[in-house]
């Protein structure tokens, strides 16, 4: 390493030794590790590179939020109807929303590239770790795995769904449609998927499974299926089901809100127009901080009610609801406190998530 002319006179440089050290390698084959080494570190690297695409942070609320519903459901079902042979679908319909998610952010990613190599250089395909080719395989493999195992495992009504929520996916991010462009109808769609979709989407999949409604949707198809699944109106709605499906659904509208916060910069030089490049920064996080806290109320009230007793510790319920909007107030101060600087705004959509990942971690336990 050492190769200027002031070290050449006095010893022999680094680099002969590393020269007739490489060689005397290679003609022993001991270079073999090495290059099993960088085989292994591109795998890795490929690896790295895919957890960053599918963006862990909205991994960690899928997995949350199914995980929470299920157990409630569970809580509240027959203990008879409760079967670990149903285990295998159960972890497929989680599979299944999983590959949903990383479709959809994926998707997002491809046609953000410009964006995001302002806002988030970070991502894999703004950044170049992950070329577009590469995004678009992992993406379609994402949707048809995720589509095939819900095509297998549920019925017609939860097929369509998921089918509805991939398609929001794509024209939430892909011309011409590019919902995105709007910002009404941007937060439309996240609350639609995040919310909606999701939450009555696993319940609906949870009770087919415990009353044995029928097989998957390609069973029904071909008449194999057990049962046939009721119409939505027909299901028997849990109260603390409604509750968390409305407060999730408006949350994801406060995230979907409050999510353009650090990206104000990109978007504006690509012409999307957000809550943010509108109305500002301290504007729009105090509106979202508004429908959380309304969001919070919301839940202490109806824990002081509790409609036919659907909370067994309606106590509990609000005092962590309590707690969670005291943590979302003092983050909004922090926010304030340190003049709305870039790691500021990412720290409070950071502590945004955080209370999303509370609602389900408290919710079976309400």
């Amino acid at each position: 390493f050492f190769t200027h002319d002031q070290h050449t006179h006095s010893r022999p440089s680094v680099g002969v030794y590393a020269s007739s050290s490489a060689a005397s390698a290679d003609s022993s084959g001991f270079n073999e590790p090495k290059e099993d080494d960088d085989d292994s570190s591109s795998v890795a690297a490929f690896l790295g590179a895919c957890w960053k695409f599918v963006r862990p942070h909205t991994i960690r609320g899928t997995i949350l939020g199914t995980t929470a519903l299920v157990t409630r459901c569970l809580l509240e079902a027959d203990p008879s109807l409760i079967n670990w042979k149903l285990l295998p679908t159960a972890l497929m319909g989680l599979f299944a929303l999983l590959c949903g998610n990383g479709y959809i952010v994926g998707i997002n990613q491809i046609y953000d590239v410009n964006i995001d190599a302002v806002n988030k250089p970070f991502l894999p395909v703004a950044s170049g770790e992950l070329s577009k080719a590469k995004a678009w395989v992992l993406c379609l493999g994402f949707a048809a795995a995720g589509m095939a195992a819900v095509l297998l495992n549920y019925g017609t009504l939860i097929s369509a769904l998921y089918a509805f929520g991939l398609f929001i996916g794509w024209a939430y991010s892909v011309p011409p449609l590019r919902l995105k462009r709007s910002a009404f109808l941007a937060f439309l769609c996240i609350a639609t998927v995040r919310g909606f979709l999701l939450n009555f989407g696993v319940y609906y999949a949870t009770q087919a499974a415990l009353q044995g409604w029928g097989g998957g949707a390609i069973q029904s198809l071909l008449g194999n299926a057990p049962a046939t699944a009721p119409a939505i109106s027909a299901i028997a709605w849990s109260p603390a089901i409604i509750f968390i499906t409305t407060f999730v659904t408006v949350f994801a509208t406060a995230i979907a809100i409050t999510k353009d916060l650090p990206d104000a910069e990109g978007d504006r030089r690509e012409g999307i127009t957000t809550f943010t490049t509108q109305y500002g920064v301290p504007a729009v996080a105090t509106l979202g901080t508004g429908l959380l806290l309304s969001n919070y109320v919301l839940a202490v009230t109806v824990a002081m009610l509790n409609p036919s007793s659907a909370f067994h510790r309606p106590l509990f319920m609000m005092a962590a609801h309590a707690a969670a909007a005291g943590y979302l107030l003092w983050s909004r101060s922090e926010l304030g406190k340190a003049n709305c600087t870039q790691p500021a705004i990412k720290e409070f959509y950071r502590r945004v998530w955080n209370c999303f990942y509370w609602e389900y971690l408290i919710f079976p336990f309400c």
